[in-house]
């Protein structure tokens, strides 16, 4: 048998092609190298074995035929059997087994429970991804599915039984529909490529040298085809990092979990000792480094060999520690910026090659990010989803709004995209889209559809205040009234009960391409473009071409389903954009070799990952079907970590942290750590350069942090406001500068998108119910009073369009507190001579800086038969105290009075207030209550206006500042300007003793 192995931390590629040149002799035959034929694990592989070669052979030359196996992680499988002429049936197209795999489980699903299902059309496609992940699995195994009648004995769960039912219903049926199709699974045509390539090497051994070089043999098949080189007279077997100084007893207990056992497992399949394993090509390996990997992956059961070398001196294994480093950085994006400079500081060596190797995409995403503080360009190789890029994003959206009847959130989400432009110029595009978010938009959700879009802009320009406001609204619905034309298509294929996935899919893209189209450039052109934009469009024409002969789905389901695809396809990059740094996955990164290697992200459940928890199979069942054990992927990815860790230069680096949460060190970190402390070397994992303190100094500023001090603007005189509500003066006491940022800046905050009507929606609600009614009723209280009350609420509720949810607390707790009211107004009708319900008054104040007109709009004044008036405010919230009233902190009663007093209410004429009164109106346990201000209110009323005229005085000179957050209402509720006025900034740092 020619087996032979390359040593691990050494340039494989390299080594690879040297053994292979000096095997073919090409001084004596130039063309010997062109009838090899060498077996890699990855096209990536492929690249790089090229690469090898032509800087072994110092120039062109005719290349060795190098062609990818395929390994159990990739996303695909790569063997090309065309290339090898053989003769088989083609694979079933991704899409296509994912739909019918769905269709069988919804059939599943309405049999099961007689006739009605109970998964949507997108949660079958979930489980069919679980479902054809099984198939390949028992393919790749070569499990015998006949087994499963036996699985789901009576001492498991019912829910194994179950599952052993619908398993089997896929055993029965799947073949059929594959054989229907004319196609067989990927994993079952990868197989059959195999095999027949070892049948013909066994029958047909070929004349020139044929080697299968770096790949473990993980999969059967593929052990399979290496038993068959290996034993050609012109084949080799060529692995990856095979430890052949193991001793005995660890090599005989190996585990599924460590990073020899594929190793020895590859050995057995192809029937060859160890021992009769040969060096590919001399060259001299770090055996210090090899060492040390080799005693931190040792096997639990003879780590007792520890002792051995503490008492024998651990020299070799302080060598093994040279030139490896372990940084532990405190959270994600500290350990992203760690390794960033690492990479960065490797650049400084000329010629020097650095790579970033981790199965975390997100990890490798913040690096790449931080990377370009210094202008270095650089891709990750594994991709990144269709769903993050431009078109994917795009095109979700697009669905997600026509799935919510084009709500103000997912509408606007969508038209503020950078690819939206309706057929238009994208600024005057995004122009609109901002007047529809800001004028049409904003408060509680409009009717659904685009019809209630188009609703809402006529409402807002009916309620125009101005012609210039009139003028932008009426721009506005003409461009709506284009887009809405443009989305309608989308909006009724949305709208059916349901609808064949071709066609959903056909009118999807033909929406986004007219909403991407500009005034100059078609939407297909903008949207399709690029790796990611033809990803998109090969996704949609994928959903076209697999609906044949599938049933029609409820459109609902369009949406998840489609992101579902999106977030499981990777948009790859054409080619790395730095010359000498690298983000690979540990896959990708085999058989390559770096000056500089960061293992990054070395916590568990990301390197090494959990196994996945199987919804199918229990373990005692896995076994009986001949699957392998989860754990056996936990060695596939030690070995990926040793072979990576034997580099000449290496960075261990992990979190402390994630998302708040300590995380557990990956395994391998804490054997290492256990190893060298008990040797007395711990100190010695860390390396000379503190990264992590370097990565959180980065962002600090120089020098002693300077928060930002209070706000105090001081704006001329003839910007100061001149005209403010009585409600307004309690926010000038207690908070200037929202008065200065509503007043000055003329800055007005604006509702939120979809906004739930709450407290402010209900409060303005009684006030108008209380307001018609009193006007209705001017004469007394009636017999029927409640049944009138009752249907004003209903016509006003009715009118705010007020939710039915909301309706069901809102109606009990009013006919409550309607109840407490009209007995308390029969009693009090007694005494009033005339009520006056939502009533404007002004008064002037005279001050140097001209006029001050203070406005106030009193709830109602009661004028009393004996003489003077009641003035009430109405709260359907806590009402202030009397303290607060007292002390003109609640100033709004008092300066009514003040205003009433002046005659400034006009109908009223000038009238003496002798009561003050705030009625809180709640409707539960205590419906009501009547809160009458306990304090000479003649005096209260005179004091009000002469402080308020001071106040005047005050802000009328020019060095009195606008100060933020004076006296707040409390410090935890935030003001409507305190962003503007970064409270949180200025807070922290004593602003009180400043004040």
């Amino acid at each position: 048998m020619n087996v032979f192995t390359i040593p691990a931390g050494t340039a494989f590629a390299d080594l690879l092609a040297r053994g292979v040149i000096e095997q073919a002799g090409t001084g004596r035959n130039p063309f010997a190298l062109a009838d090899m034929t060498i077996l890699v694990p990855t096209r990536r592989a492929v690249r790089t074995l090229q690469d090898s070669f032509a800087r072994v052979l110092g120039g062109a030359a005719l290349l060795p035929q190098i062609r990818p196996l395929g390994d159990v992680d990739e996303d695909e499988l790569l063997f090309e059997s065309e290339s090898e002429d053989l003769s088989l049936p083609p694979v079933i197209e991704p899409v296509r087994r994912r739909l019918l795999l769905a269709a069988l489980v919804e059939r599943w699903d309405r049999v099961a429970h007689g006739g009605k299902s109970t998964f949507g059309f997108a949660q079958s496609a979930s489980l069919a991804r679980g479902l054809a992940q099984f198939i390949d699995e028992a393919d790749t195994q070569n499990a015998d599915l006949s087994k499963l009648e036996a699985l789901a004995e009576n001492p498991l769960a019912e829910h194994w039984q179950h599952v052993k039912d619908f398993l089997a219903l896929v055993r029965e049926q799947w073949p059929n529909i594959m054989a229907s199709e004319g196609a067989v699974n990927p994993a079952e045509r990868r197989n059959l490529a195999l095999r027949a390539l070892g049948q013909r090497y066994r029958e047909n051994p070929p004349i020139a040298p044929v080697i299968a070089a770096g790949t473990t043999g993980s999969i059967p098949a593929t052990a399979a085809l290496l038993r068959e080189i290996a034993g050609l007279v012109q084949g080799a077997v060529i692995l990856p990092g095979l430890d052949r100084s193991l001793d005995v007893d660890s090599w005989a207990m190996l585990d599924e979990g460590h990073a020899q056992f594929g190793m020895k497992q590859l050995l057995e399949r192809i029937g060859i000792d160890r021992r009769e394993v040969r060096d590919w090509y001399p060259v001299s390996a770090n055996e210090a480094r090899a060492t040390l990997l080799r005693e931190t992956l040792r096997p639990a059961p003879t780590t007792d060999a520890w002792r051995a070398i503490a008492a024998g001196g651990s020299e070799e294994i302080a060598a093994g520690l040279q030139g490896i480093s372990l940084v532990e950085a405190g959270n994600p994006a500290e350990e992203a910026t760690a390794i960033a400079l690492i990479l960065r500081q490797a650049l400084e060596d000329r010629g020097c090659r650095a790579a970033l190797v981790t199965p975390d995409r997100n990890l490798a995403r913040r690096v790449a990010t931080e990377l370009g503080r210094w202008s270095i360009a650089i891709d990750d190789s594994a991709g990144r989803p269709l769903a993050n890029t431009p078109p994917g994003t795009f095109l979700s959206l697009l669905a997600d709004a026509a799935s919510d009847h084009f709500a103000p959130v997912p509408l606007l989400a969508l038209l503020k995209h950078p690819l939206a432009a309706g057929k238009q110029e994208p600024g005057d595009f995004r122009r609109q889209v901002r007047a529809l978010d800001r004028l049409a938009l904003r408060g509680p959700r409009p009717d659904p559809g685009l019809e209630g879009i188009s609703k809402a802009v006529e409402a807002a320009r009916v309620n125009a205040r101005d012609i210039w406001l009139e003028e932008t609204i009426a721009s506005l619905a003409v461009w709506w009234r284009e887009i809405a034309s443009q989305l309608a298509q989308f909006a009724t294929a949305m709208a059916q009960p349901a609808i064949g996935l071709a066609d959903i899919a056909h009118v999807h893209a033909e929406t986004a391409e007219c909403l991407a189209a500009t005034a100059t450039e078609k939407g297909a052109v903008r949207l399709w473009a690029g790796q990611a934009g033809e990803a998109a469009s090969d996704l949609l024409a994928s959903l076209m071409r697999a609906d044949c002969d599938l049933p029609a789905i409820e459109p609902s389901s369009y949406p998840a389903l489609f992101r579902m695809f999106t977030e499981e396809r990777a948009v790859r990059p054409a080619f790395g954009s730095h010359p000498r740094l690298a983000i690979l996955g540990p896959l990708e990164a085999r058989l390559q070799h770096f000056d500089v290697l960061v293992l990054g992200g070395l916590n568990e459940g990301i390197w090494p990952r959990q196994p996945p928890a199987d919804p199918w199979l229990s373990r005692p069942m896995r076994k009986k079907l001949g699957f392998e054990s989860p754990e056996r992927r936990i060695g596939l990815s030690a070995h990926d970590f040793a072979t990576l860790a034997a580099s000449p230069r290496v960075f261990l680096t992990r979190s402390l942290k994630s998302e708040g949460a300590p995380t557990v060190a990956s395994r391998w970190i804490e054997r290492l750590k256990q190893l060298t402390k008990g040797l007395g070397l711990g100190d010695r994992l860390s390396g000379a350069e503190p990264y992590p303190a370097y990565a959180s100094a980065m962002d600090l500023p120089k020098g002693k942090p300077a928060p930002e001090p209070r706000p105090n603007p001081r704006p001329r005189l003839a910007l100061r406001p001149r005209n403010l509500s009585v409600t307004e003066i309690e926010t000038w006491l207690r908070d200037p500068y929202a008065i200065y940022a509503k007043h000055v800046l003329k800055l007005r905050p604006l509702d939120g998108l979809d906004s739930e009507i709450g407290p402010l929606e209900r409060g303005s609600a009684i006030h108008l119910v209380l307001e018609r009614f009193l006007k209705e009723n001017a004469g007394g209280v009636p017999a029927d009073a409640l049944d009138r009350l009752l249907a004003l609420a209903r016509t006003v509720f009715a009118e705010m369009a007020v939710p039915n949810a909301v309706l069901a607390l809102w109606k009990p707790r009013f006919a409550r507190a309607a109840a407490w009211f009209l007995d308390v107004e029969r009693e009090r009708q007694k005494s009033i001579g005339r009520s006056y319900a939502e009533i404007s008054g002004r008064r002037v104040f005279t001050a140097r800086g001209g006029d001050f007109i203070l406005r106030g709009r009193a709830d109602r004044i009661d004028v009393l038969k004996q003489g003077g008036a009641v003035i009430v405010d109405y709260k359907t919230g806590l009402p202030p105290s009397n303290k607060q009233v007292e002390t003109l902190l609640a100033p709004q009663l008092p300066l009514e009075g003040a205003i009433l007093a002046e005659g400034g209410f006009a109908d009223i004429g000038p009238l003496a207030a002798t009561e003050l009164v705030y009625v809180r109106l709640t409707g539960g346990p205590v419906p009501g209550e009547w809160k009458l201000v306990n304090a000479d209110i003649g005096a209260l009323i005179r004091e009000a206006a002469e402080r308020l005229a001071g106040r005047i005085a005050m802000f009328d000179d020019e060095s009195v500042p606008y100060t933020a957050r004076v006296m707040p209402y409390r410090a935890d509720i935030s003001g409507e300007y305190d962003h503007l006025a970064r409270v949180r900034e200025w807070s922290q740092s004593g602003w009180r003793d400043d004040a």
